[in-house]
């Protein structure tokens, strides 16, 4: 990146005028696309849900796609129930080693 001159200066602060515009508008946008307060928080959209399993969007997108996660369309939007969603992290958790020796001791009593 080189030094800026005084030069530069008019281009630099049009250019960073034009970014924060860009900006604001996109927050805006957000804003405006924001559920309203009655909406039901037991529904999720696809920011809360990547916050609550802690998984990127794109990763969220991409296991849609693979019908990996349980999820609601309506439309083009994307809506997830967050007692199903906890569901889903519970069912994949990993038995102890413990519970496994258990179960095996468990299939040979019933052998018997």
């Amino acid at each position: 990146m080189k030094p800026f001159t005084f030069e530069d200066l008019p281009n630099i602060l049009g250019t960073l005028m034009m970014r924060m515009e860009s900006i604001e508008r996109m927050v805006k946008d957000i804003r405006n696309n924001r559920p309203p307060e009655d909406f039901d928080p037991g529904l999720l959209t696809i920011l809360e849900a990547s916050k609550l399993v802690n998984l990127s969007v794109a990763t969220i997108y991409s296991k849609v796609c693979r019908n990996e996660i349980p999820v609601n369309k309506q439309g083009k939007k994307l809506y997830f129930i967050k007692s199903e969603l906890l569901e889903w992290i519970k069912s994949g958790r990993i038995k102890t080693i413990s519970e496994l020796r258990s179960e095996v001791e468990q299939r040979f009593k019933g052998r018997d």
